[in-house]
């Protein structure tokens, strides 16, 4: 949604609450609900094991690319299936306040400017405080290693510890568990490993954007390129790229994120590359090579070869780690056969309407690669399909259980943990709106009725309208109002240089009460020319 548009929705929407001002409350009705977050989700501490001392280094931004190689660089050890950070004596640890929660919320919870760049669970943790849930008794957090496998025993064993305590704290109540991207991933595990356990504790799990057959676009940039966490002028003090990919090509999370291999897709993920090839007469040309996924591996050795890091002096090889693959083919093997206890509810949402990359491209016909070594030097081109932007729609809703729903949101891959449909459809889930006509503490209850969102571009325009519509249900009878409130709001901006311009107006009606219920309906439209 444009920004102006958004300022004026919410301009409105305070407006609606003063009509009907909600307090906030504790239902001690409802069950617990623990929430699992995605790979680098989770704030991490480095653990001295002489001093004792404890360290943030993920997410920090005073030093943050130093701390990050010096404490979270590591190497996979074959033999354990873990990856280790390369000084011996740091443990990477993830901190248990606020029952867990602190580490899934703000990421980086010091930051002033950029906050909301890393800002994870955030949104929907208050929301769901407005719910009446109340942390440490019906809602708690489980941060993890996510450098590490989602099958890991140490942090299988510390998720089933989570649970039992939980179930212990709560009385017995069944948990509800919330997933989002590789978290569920990780719970999938669990529930495959640990059938029993998972059946004993665990009431719903609802997952929002898992990659369940992978993230192929996604990870195949990142195991040549490295990813960036955050975007814009705040990557300049953050972690970078290169940082980045070296960690993760010892990651064996990030190789359990490629394409699964035995699942028949409709758009097949594939590698590309332009290749300069000559003639018997020296004549170069560019040829279109293309790679299935496990073809793809040869030019994943190829093309990481010679890559190394230098650390405390030393010059350490870092090639495309084998045995990493070898221990996620077995993990994909475990999550393929999970199966959902028969008393276990499953819900599935996944983000649709953003480009999300399946086939990655490199070179072109007027600069192919000559040499494989390039690669992770190169900016990648993808051949796009619906998503998230991170996970494909057809990765995300093929999860191979037996599910009670599955519900697709426009959205992208973290910022649909924002999104008031979902938090609409969460709530509805976990049966926190109870009976939809009557809150206990209020007295009302405001009900959705309606959400449209539509863009469109037309000659350097950009038109955004919104079209929203809510029953204040209440035992509250005004009987002498019999005409429609009618009111309306605008607003318009112009950057500094001129050179765009945004629009935005919405009006909105309020109906008069019948029988209980009074129907509110808003529409509002952006127009934003020139400027992105």
């Amino acid at each position: 949604m444009a920004v102006l548009l958004e300022d004026v929705v919410k301009a409105v929407e305070a407006w609606l609450k003063i009509l009907k001002k909600p307090e906030p409350y504790i239902d001690p009705n409802l069950d617990p609900v623990l929430i699992v977050p995605g790979i680098a989700g989770s704030i991490l501490h480095a653990l001295n094991g002489e001093t004792g001392k404890e360290e943030r280094v993920w997410v920090r931004i005073w030093e943050a690319d130093h701390e990050f190689r010096a404490k979270l660089w590591c190497q996979f050890d074959s033999a354990t299936g873990k990856t280790m950070s390369l000084d011996p004596n740091t443990s990477i640890v993830v901190p248990e306040d606020r029952d867990g929660l602190y580490a899934i919320d703000c990421l980086d919870p010091d930051m002033i400017v950029g906050r909301d760049s890393v800002c994870y669970f955030h949104d929907m943790i208050n929301e769901m405080t407005s719910w009446g849930y109340q942390e440490g008794k019906t809602l708690f957090g489980f941060g993890y290693d996510f450098r590490q496998s989602n099958r890991l025993k140490e942090t299988m064993d510390r998720l089933a510890a989570k649970l039992d305590a939980i179930y212990t704290a709560s009385g017995g109540k069944k948990i509800n568990v919330i997933t989002h991207s590789m978290g569920g991933l990780l719970l999938k595990c669990f529930m495959s490993l640990h059938s029993d356990i998972f059946e004993k504790y665990v009431k719903n799990w609802i997952a929002i954007a898992a990659p369940f057959q992978g993230a192929p676009g996604y990870v195949t940039s990142t195991l040549l390129n490295g990813m960036s966490f955050v975007e814009g002028w705040e990557a300049y003090f953050f972690v970078s790229k290169w940082s980045m990919h070296q960690l993760l090509i010892e990651c064996p999370s990030i190789y359990e994120l490629m394409a699964c291999l035995d699942y028949e897709w409709e758009h097949d993920p594939m590698l590309q590359i332009w290749k300069e090839i000559q003639d018997g007469e020296g004549n170069s040309a560019a040829m279109l090579e293309t790679f299935t996924p496990v073809e793809a591996v040869s030019i994943f050795t190829q093309a990481l070869s010679n890559n190394e890091l230098s650390y405390d002096g030393v010059d350490i090889p870092l090639p495309f780690n084998k045995a990493i693959l070898h221990w996620a083919n077995k993990t994909r093997e475990i999550l393929s056969s999970a199966k959902l206890p028969p008393k276990v509810k499953f819900y599935n949402v996944y983000g649709t309407g953003q480009d999300t990359p399946q086939t990655v491209s490199y070179g072109s016909v007027d600069s192919p690669v000559s040499d494989l070594c390039e690669l992770p030097f190169l900016d990648a081109t993808y051949v796009n399909v619906d998503g998230d932007g991170t996970v494909p729609v057809e990765s995300a809703k093929a999860d191979g259980l037996d599910a009670e729903a599955r519900v697709g949101i426009p959205g992208d891959h973290r910022g649909i943990l924002k999104d008031k449909h979902l938090f609409r459809i969460v709530k509805h889930w976990l049966k926190a709106d109870h009976d939809p006509f009557y809150n206990p503490v209020n007295d009302y209850v405001i009900l959705p009725t309606l959400f449209e969102l539509k863009k469109h571009h037309e000659k350097g325009v950009e038109v955004t309208s919104l079209k929203e519509e809510w029953e204040f249900v209440s035992k509250d009878q005004d009987e002498n109002n019999h005409q429609p409130v009618v009111g309306s709001i605008s607003a318009s901006r112009v950057a500094d240089d001129r050179s765009s311009s945004e629009e935005a107006r919405a009006t909105f009606i309020v109906h008069p009460q019948s029988n209980g219920k009074q129907h509110v309906e808003l529409n509002a439209m952006s127009v934003t020319a020139g400027g992105a």
